[in-house]
């Protein structure tokens, strides 16, 4: 039989996208779509997320359990001890910053994650030991806040800010962009936001990591093609957006007439639906949550674009519902933390890196490639090769 007959008659044909295609499994977490819920492990990602600490959701993601009282002592030192930069990596780091000045700080990162990578002699996970491979994914989750917000700071013609040892991730996270320590209820409300997007199923920069570890490559290879996923505005682009949006609105007086003029036009309004949830995202109500306790005029309008964007969909498009997503209540959030918008998404790579890592481990496992087909629709082949 002809070979590309035998590979046809092989394939199975799948909706575009991967829509709802189970690829492989995983103990690390999943999304059930339609009751509105998440979980790290066995446990809700919502509830860790408002009564636990990011090195806990870590610790969980990497070691499969939440840590004791001793294990959160050692894992905090560990990972806190990983956050100063190689100097050959801090002395390319000015340069960095000037070539991707346009794109921004996450650009920057996938070459300063590669040259980490470089300098370290990270080695392809398929040589690797568990507890190697494991060692390689704790430093690069460590050092990504560091070369995130000292690329930030070189772009805004400031100097980077050493990390400090005695901060837990998210205060620290908060210190290197400011360069001043964060008031606690800030960093609390920021590390909140950074447990609820650690991971969040097979999403498409998770999926990519997976992809790259399966070939067997190092860590932070796996790490920098999930990043290039993320920075597609499909994927990682939203929580500035949805920011836009509230300030293209003004006031809740505005919302109405001009949430009913978008939906009319069949517009897409930012920071509403998820391709998952069909119900409300219960990272939204979390944040949501957290952004009331600050109220303040951008909740006030917030929370009133979100009523009527329920509201007027119900009226001007009976069966369709359209609820928050993460990345509304996240934009406002950040905004009254403090953070600089360009820095959303940077932010969310901080989180999600964690999440990108612990699957890139779990894959590692797996010694099997992954190598799908593609249908061919060109012209038939073999054709005639034209003369010169």
């Amino acid at each position: 039989m002809h070979s590309t007959t035998a590979s046809a008659s092989a394939s199975v044909a799948v909706p575009r996208g991967l829509a709802g295609v189970v690829v492989t499994d995983t103990a690390l977490g999943d999304v059930r779509g339609r009751e509105g819920f998440y979980h790290y492990r066995q446990y809700s990602a919502a509830e860790l997320a408002r009564s636990r600490g990011f090195e806990d959701i870590w610790h969980l993601m990497f070691h499969g359990h939440l840590p004791d009282a001793a294990e959160r002592a050692a894992f905090l030192a560990r990972t806190a001890s990983l956050r100063r930069l190689p100097d050959e990596v801090r002395a390319a780091l000015p340069a960095i910053a000037r070539a991707s000045a346009p794109s921004g700080p996450l650009a920057g990162l996938r070459t300063a994650l590669s040259l980490l990578g470089a300098a370290a002699g990270l080695r392809p996970v398929y040589d690797l030991a568990p507890e190697e491979r494991r060692a390689d994914a704790l430093a690069a989750c460590a050092a990504v806040p560091t070369l995130l917000t000292a690329l930030h700071r070189l772009g805004e013609g400031l100097e980077p800010v050493e990390p400090r040892a005695d901060l837990p991730y998210a205060a620290n996270y908060l210190y290197m962009l400011t360069g001043t320590e964060p008031d606690p209820v800030r960093a609390r409300a920021v590390e909140q936001y950074l447990n609820s997007t650690v991971d969040h199923g097979f999403n498409a920069s998770t999926f990519t990591g997976r992809v790259i570890a399966s070939t067997g490559a190092d860590v932070v290879a796996a790490l920098t093609g999930a990043i290039g996923a993320l920075s597609g505005p499909l994927h990682g682009g939203a929580p500035s957006r949805a920011l836009d949006t509230l300030d293209a609105i003004g006031t809740p007086g505005r919302s109405r007439s001009w949430i009913r003029e978008r939906v009319l036009a069949g517009d897409r309004i930012m920071g509403f639906g998820h391709p998952v949830y069909r119900t409300e995202d219960p990272r939204s109500r979390m944040l949501r949550t957290i952004a009331e306790e600050f109220g303040g005029p951008l909740v006030e309008l917030a929370v009133q674009v979100e009523r009527d964007v329920v509201d007027l969909l119900a009226e001007l498009k009976p069966g369709r519902e359209l609820h928050t997503n993460v990345e509304f209540y996240a934009g406002v959030v950040m905004e009254l933390c403090g953070l600089p918008r360009q820095m959303f998404t940077p932010t969310f790579c901080a989180a999600r890196v964690i999440g990108w890592s612990a699957n890139i481990l779990e894959q590692s496992a797996d010694s099997k490639i992954i190598r799908p087909a593609a249908r061919y629709t060109g012209p038939p082949p073999p054709q005639p090769v034209p003369a010169v």
